[in-house]
């Protein structure tokens, strides 16, 4: 079973709050999750190509084209503010 110290570094990476019986109940859905992970890893997978879609996908995007920019008027013309011929935004607050 997954420790209480890895679910709560899980959820500090994650900026989770979470309340003594979260911790609790996320240490078994974390423990299971891990499990079928080891599982899948025992699988023989020699011979099965990699894949990033579950069904294929084909011309789902437009060829890489080379075309003209748009033009910077045009694209700042709408901007909300503009600094020194570029988008102007906020600063991050900290």
């Amino acid at each position: 079973m997954i420790e209480r110290d890895e679910v709560l570094h899980v959820a500090r990476l994650a900026r989770l709050a979470l309340s003594e019986q979260e911790i609790e109940a996320m240490q078994g859905e974390l423990s299971k999750v891990l499990d079928h992970v080891a599982k899948i890893g025992e699988l023989d997978l020699d011979g099965v190509p990699p894949s990033t879609h579950v069904v294929e996908i084909t011309g789902a995007l437009r060829p890489d084209e080379p075309r003209p920019c748009l033009p910077r008027e045009v694209a700042l013309a709408s901007a909300p503010a503009v600094s020194d011929d570029g988008f102007l935004v906020p600063s991050p607050q900290a």
